[in-house]
């Protein structure tokens, strides 16, 4: 028998299905090895030598690959073609201690029956310079996070936490506040010209000169340099016309899928890279499971030549040859270190055209599939071309441009049709001819401070300044926003209080090691060293000597900006101490003064209910759980630790039980009351109603109204607008 090994059960669900009964396909979920998460785990003096665990509910999975493994004849190690793929499939081999010898690594850059049988055909030993680069990067981030969080949860506030990248995201999110703040407006003037036929021009040229654009600066400025115009007669000096040509975008890499996705689409990175990953491991079309699109890790603009001749033999069925490029479009990589995968990402096969896939897709699914389908095709096709018109007006002392874009023919554009391209229609002048002056007008502009970041345009600055990889922007942005450093509003990061104190106190003492040109350096290292140009162990000591000096600083000299405890009235029912008042990662709460003796705590502000606990008659008082599910707890702890789901008022649709809130990995969710009797669940906002076709019980609200909840009843009541 011949075993492969992925990450996930969707990739190997559609694996399986492009393999003989001879092969195997079992989902290692990830990593299945990592450094403790209760020590540090890395032995500094022993050459920062990592102590690698398996987690407890890893354990299992390390079970069944061990006792596949016993069975195999041969091992495929088909884990992600990254370096964390490469890392997965190195500790797969550790954990199940796996004979190499009968390991192979195959790596490929989409799930299709010819890209996995070649992929077998092509394996290769595991690579451990590309092993070595990301434990370099796990050490790294170890250290920092491990390191500077008990510091910062010392200094600043209990609970927080540091890491090496997401400081720098976090640098840059309040470094652009401060510039936002300190920004002083500056007031200038622009001056119009209508012309016959409601020709717009702006005034450039007084006496010959050009004028910047803050050479009017106020409106009294403005109107006298009006009453003059007004008294000019004009001519059309010159007519320039040239034809533009406008290339289409390469096709996505990792940073560009997001940032287009988050303008076009609206949908957040993860958001994204999730939807994605789904479409890479495999979709159900008919009776054939197929991934759509390539490998969604990636900072590589090529493309695989017969993926490339594919979209040329399409385009010129659907469109015809003038639509063809004279030669195939190639793009090149700006980014130096572009290597965490062979291809940009792409459909598998471009003649799988976006409706032809629509029903067995969700509607964000298609969504993205098309977003990336049409950029792929537009990327191989032939530019646009425009007829650009710059039409000068002139009198004695003033002269005002217009300029004018017609499209010629629409190339690319006739498949990128996201967004109005912008043209005009170009007037019939003629050079040297008299024109009319009909109404001149000023505007009044202010300059704006910089724009906050929104997740595009902070994934943009991270990849222009070699900040993180394909595969941690995601990630990122979704640290700095569950530790509660910034929020996200309208789609812009805006800093929170403990994000900028957090901020600066790093900036303060870590601003050697903190900044956006150290963090590219060490990018470039892990790099060098999966390049085998550079030396694991000397990457890690050079930064360890300079960041425990810094850290040794900043113990000793960071000022302790943590409140100060606010005495209360309120005695601990355990010792009999006053409570006072402490403020932590969830906010203020009540807390023993006489800790660590004594621990107890309680909620600050109690909010009591008519619910009495069934098992001391004292009232039942709302307390929320750690993911912040509401639930009912005796009012007379600790001497009795009743508890009882929230009760929500809804009631369930299968059995008349009440509706509860609950919580799991994926969030919240509601539960019946009855369960395990009943094991009815639902998430989302929900209502109590009897739905007219079928007559269940009970509405989910969603974008488009609220869904009768019964699966198969395709009843939609419309919000009104």
């Amino acid at each position: 028998m011949k075993l492969v090994i992925v990450e996930s059960p969707a990739k190997a669900k559609t694996i399986s299905k492009f393999l003989g009964k001879s092969y195997s396909v079992i989902a290692s979920y990830g990593h299945i090895r990592d450094l403790p998460k209760k020590s540090f785990g890395v032995d500094i003096e022993n050459d920062f030598k990592p102590k690698y665990v398996v987690p407890r509910d890893k354990k299992p999975i390390v079970d069944e690959i061990k006792k596949h493994y016993k069975k195999a004849d041969v091992v495929f190690i088909a884990t992600d073609e990254d370096r964390e793929g490469e890392a997965i499939g190195w500790h797969i081999i550790n954990a199940a201690k796996m004979d190499e010898s009968k390991v192979k690594r195959i790596v490929f850059h989409e799930i299709t029956k010819s890209a996995i049988v070649n992929s077998i055909d092509a394996w290769r030993s595991i690579n451990d310079d590309m092993v070595n680069s990301q434990e370099a990067r796990r050490i790294l981030d170890r250290i920092v996070g491990y390191k500077l969080s008990p510091l910062l949860s010392k200094k600043i506030q209990k609970g927080l936490s540091a890491g090496r990248v997401q400081s720098v995201a976090l640098k840059l999110i309040v470094d652009r506040e401060e510039e936002i703040k300190q920004f002083k407006p500056q007031e200038y003037w622009t001056i119009h010209l209508f012309f016959e036929n409601d020709i717009e021009s702006l005034l450039y040229k007084i006496d010959s000169k050009e004028i910047d654009k803050f050479f009017i600066k106020t409106e009294k400025e403005a109107k006298d340099i009006i009453k003059k115009i007004k008294k000019e007669d004009f001519i059309v000096k010159s007519i320039t016309k040239r034809k533009t040509n406008k290339k289409p975008d390469a096709p996505f890499i990792t940073s560009t899928l997001q940032m287009t996705a988050s303008n076009l689409l609206g949908f957040p990175s993860k958001k994204t890279m999730r939807i994605a990953q789904k479409l890479y491991e495999g979709v159900d079309i008919g009776k054939t499971r197929i991934g759509l699109i390539t490998y969604m890790r990636t900072d590589s603009f090529n493309i695989a030549k017969e993926a490339q001749d594919s979209a040329l033999t399409l385009i010129n069925e659907l469109f015809g040859k003038d639509y063809l490029p004279e030669k195939p479009n190639i793009y090149k990589t700006k980014s130096k270190t572009a290597q965490e995968a062979h291809e940009a990402i792409r459909p598998t096969n471009p003649k799988q055209l976006p409706d032809m896939v629509k029903q067995y897709l969700t509607n964000d699914e298609y969504k993205l599939y098309t977003l990336i389908w049409k950029r792929f095709i537009a990327s191989q096709m032939k530019y646009a071309t425009f007829n650009s018109v710059s039409i000068i007006f002139s009198s004695n002392s003033y002269e005002s441009k217009a300029n004018f874009r017609e499209l010629v023919f629409d190339g690319y554009l006739r498949v990128w049709d996201y967004g109005k391209t912008e043209t005009s229609a170009i007037p019939n002048l003629k050079k040297n001819s008299s024109v009319k002056l009909s109404k001149v007008k000023p505007k009044q502009h202010f300059t704006e401070p910089p724009p906050r970041y929104t997740e595009a345009s902070l994934i943009k600055e991270l990849e222009k300044h070699g900040i993180g990889r394909p595969s941690t922007y995601a990630s990122i942005i979704d640290t700095i926003i569950s530790r509660g450093y910034v929020e996200l509003k309208e789609k812009k990061f805006f800093p929170q209080d403990i994000g900028i104190t957090t901020s600066k106190m790093l900036d303060k003492f870590f601003a050697d090691i903190i900044n956006v040109k150290f963090t590219a350096k060490m990018e470039e290292g892990l790099d060098k060293i999966a390049q085998k140009e550079l030396d694991k162990i000397k990457l890690l000591k050079d930064f360890y000597k300079k960041f425990k000096t810094l850290l040794d600083v900043a113990y000793d000299k960071m000022e302790n900006l943590k409140p100060k405890p606010q005495e209360t009235d309120i005695v601990c029912e355990l010792c009999g101490a006053p409570m006072v008042i402490r403020e932590g990662r969830f906010g203020k709460f009540l807390a023993c003064s006489n800790y660590p003796k004594c621990k107890n705590t309680k909620p600050l502000d109690v909010e009591e209910t008519n619910e009495v606990c069934d098992k001391c008659g004292a009232p039942m008082i709302v307390k929320y759980s750690k993911k912040g599910t509401k639930f009912l707890a005796c009012s007379n702890y600790p001497k009795c630790k009743n508890t009882k789901p929230y009760p929500t008022g809804l009631k369930c649709p299968e059995c008349d039980g009440d509706l509860v809130e609950r919580s799991s990995k994926r969030g919240k969710f509601y539960g019946c009351s009855n369960y395990p009797e009943c094991k009815f669940v639902a998430r989302g906002e929900l209502k109590n109603q009897k739905c007219p076709e079928c007559g269940y019980n009970l509405f989910i609200k969603k974008k488009d109204g609220w869904h009768c909840a019964r699966k198969g009843c395709s009843y939609v009541e419309k919000e009104e607008e």
